[in-house]
């Protein structure tokens, strides 16, 4: 493991502990160049998993992607990085689950929505004005007037 720091290829492992819920193991190692400490997370090697985008393109799946645009979705909301976190990782499982290696982006998609319902009505909305693809203010207010129907159903 490289120190993010000096680049010195020496570490000495100090902590390791279960993390995320089981699904990785947390390593504190200190670089044995520099002495500087940093985290490295160790998970299960999954099987690849390919992206199928509306016009039929296939991307390798990208879980930084995925996080990027829940992160912006709840930018400047109430909303925590330790729980757009654990919504990735609940999407994650849900695909690993499944063992199929290929997903359709709109089944992803599907999924952030149905989460950012659960914590917040803003980052859903912003999600779904991009994921949608709104047209215009008619297409947004049935998406609002949709999300009172189904929050005061639930």
């Amino acid at each position: 493991m490289k120190c993010p720091f000096c680049n010195n290829e020496d570490d000495k492992v100090v902590d390791s502990r279960a993390s995320k819920e089981g699904r990785a193991i947390r390593r504190r190692r200190e670089c044995l160049g520099c002495g500087k400490r940093f985290t490295t997370y160790e998970y299960i090697e999954s099987f690849p998993l390919t992206v199928v985008k509306a016009d039929q393109r296939r991307e390798p799946y990208e879980r930084d992607k995925l996080l990027r645009g829940i992160v912006s979705a709840c930018k400047k909301r109430p909303v925590s990085m330790k729980k757009v976190e654990s919504i990735v990782d609940k999407i994650e499982d849900e695909l690993n689950r499944k063992a199929n290696s290929e997903v359709p982006s709109t089944e992803i998609g599907q999924y952030v929505m149905e989460e950012l319902f659960k914590i917040d009505e803003v980052a859903y909305v912003r999600f779904a004005s991009v994921y949608r693809k709104f047209s215009d203010l008619g297409a947004f207010m049935s998406e609002v007037k949709q999300m009172e129907t189904r929050k005061s159903s639930d």
